[in-house]
């Protein structure tokens, strides 16, 4: 604040410890003084925030001193105490409160009830309390509240950090997001515009006919997706139950039920590989349309990101940038097949040669790539890909013509049956979203799953389960059907110029702290 320049005794680095046995020495006496009265009290109600009263009275030029002087109302808030400046018989702090904005604070000892600011003067950083008192605005323009009245809801036991940034700490900012959020104004924006994404998401897809659904998290099977399942165990049915590695399968079986187009946004579990990219628990928009292909699943995505950047970028063209990138989001995409790109990226293979099984092995031990013999001709593909071409996608890219081999529950290209109708969306060098013509062709996604089976019975965890219910709903008739997956803690970083997926998350995974016992 503009009246809180000068160095004081808050601002002195002492060791934690003796502030928090200073903080709860004053909780003590707060106790002892209580005479029945609560110290944590949950009685104190705001009619007001701050965010609310600098945005209604924080022009100087519409509420001078005297206009603001004028008005006779008084307002009230609750907030944390982020910084102050003690005087003599007065005194001027800010509070931070719910909105997430902070307003300055003016104390003078003979406008508050007698003993108030004696009290307010042992009070702490960090202290929580309520507000009563018209607005003023200070010689150097800043609107403030004039106390009347100030109240301690709750003590602070734990000094706020001094400093809560730069690498050192990265990985305390992630443990203690509570306090993170407190002092760093950058990541509760990061937290609301992933709520915002997430609510224009429904809105577009609500709009669109769209049914918002819920499906089990723990299955019997694991389905839906290539991945390592978490697995757990049903205490009162003894029987072992996987976290799910995504909802595919019961979606599709309500299109099969006549529910043509749903939605879930979702969390999904897979024991997996931890990185910038990849969190144990993560959130999945995934939704099915009946009577439409993976074209009109690109020309949606296409308009469901430019929507969502519109929305959630405060009224930009669609353009965003991340991480150094000037991305445009407005469409239409690039659109380039699997195979093309390959080729365009390995001078060395030719157009002839991206089945060429031999030729594959020859080029991924070129550039050091390990490969699996039973490898087929997609697979290797799939490895060369995810190598060399993957990482330098930054404008949206749908990339096209999956091999069939790595699409177990795509549908196969009518002209060539090698290949399944999807595609993958490409943004900043990442994977955003997956979609494709379903299989509905009950003894075709019977056989590949028994080539599953197979693979894993050879040593793939990560291979698909058989699942005869799922069989026997296609076998009732799953109408030709689009469906699609976008990760939702991708698409937030991508919209908040966050490198890590553990910056969008409130509670990312990481090893347990060890405790000063231990």
């Amino acid at each position: 604040m503009s009246d809180d320049n000068q160095p004081n005794q808050d601002d002195i680095p002492v060791d934690d410890n003796h502030l928090i046995a200073e903080r709860r020495s004053k909780l003590h006496h707060l106790r002892e003084q209580a005479e029945g009265r609560p110290v944590f009290p949950n009685d104190w109600r705001s009619s007001d925030d701050a965010q609310s009263l600098l945005d209604a009275y924080g022009d100087p030029d519409q509420y001078d001193a005297d206009a603001l002087a004028a008005i006779e109302t008084e307002f009230s808030l609750a907030g944390r105490i982020m910084s102050r400046r003690i005087m003599g018989k007065a005194s001027f702090f800010d509070i931070q409160d719910g909105s997430g904005a902070r307003i300055q604070v003016y104390a003078r000892r003979d406008d508050l009830p007698a003993g108030q600011y004696a009290d307010f003067k042992h009070w702490d950083i960090g202290d929580i309390l309520g507000v009563r008192g018209r607005l003023m605005r200070t010689k150097t323009g800043e609107l403030s509240i004039h106390a009347n009245q100030l109240r301690l809801l709750t003590k602070s036991l734990r000094p706020l950090p001094e400093k809560w940034h730069g690498l050192s700490d990265q990985q305390t900012r992630y443990r203690r997001r509570y306090v993170d959020l407190i002092v760093n104004p950058k990541v509760r924006d990061t937290f609301e515009r992933r709520s915002r994404v997430i609510r224009a998401i429904r809105d577009f897809l609500d709009a669109r006919g769209f049914l918002e659904v819920e499906t089990p998290m723990m299955h019997y099977i694991p389905g839906g997706a290539t991945a390592r399942p978490f697995v757990t165990h049903h205490n009162a049915l003894d029987l072992d139950l996987y976290l799910r590695v995504a909802p595919e399968l019961y979606l599709k079986r309500l299109v099969v039920g006549g529910l043509e187009r749903v939605y879930e946004i979702n969390r999904n579990f897979r024991n997996e590989g931890v990185s910038t990219r990849h969190n144990p628990e993560f959130t999945m928009l995934e939704f099915y349309w009946g009577h439409a292909d993976y074209r009109d699943l690109m020309n949606l995505t296409e308009a469901l990101l430019a929507d969502i950047a519109e929305v959630c970028q405060s009224g930009s063209d669609g353009v965003i940038q991340y991480q150094g990138h000037v991305i445009d989001l407005k469409g239409p995409y690039q659109r380039q097949s699997i195979e093309a790109a390959v080729v365009e990226h390995f001078d060395e293979l030719e157009v002839d040669q991206t089945r060429d099984e031999a030729r594959l092995r020859a080029v991924c031990d070129g550039v050091g790539i390990d490969h699996d013999p039973g490898w087929g001709w997609g697979q290797l593909v799939m490895a060369l890909f995810e190598h060399a071409v993957e990482p330098n996608l930054i404008q949206p890219t749908f990339v096209v013509g999956y091999p069939i081999e790595v699409s177990p529950l795509s549908r196969r290209n009518d002209d060539d049956p090698e290949l399944a109708d999807r595609f993958e969306l490409f943004i900043a060098g990442r994977e955003i979203a997956n979609g494709f013509s379903e299989l509905n062709d009950p003894e075709d996604q019977e056989a590949r799953f028994r080539a599953q089976v197979e693979a894993k019975d050879a040593g793939d965890a990560e291979a698909m389960h058989f699942d005869h219910d799922y069989i026997r709903a296609l076998e009732y008739g799953l109408p030709p059907t689009a469906g699609e997956g976008i990760g939702i803690d991708r698409l937030v970083m991508l919209l908040t110029d966050s490198p890590s997926i553990r910056d969008v998350l409130l509670f990312p995974y990481l090893r347990p702290e060890a405790s000063s016992e231990e």
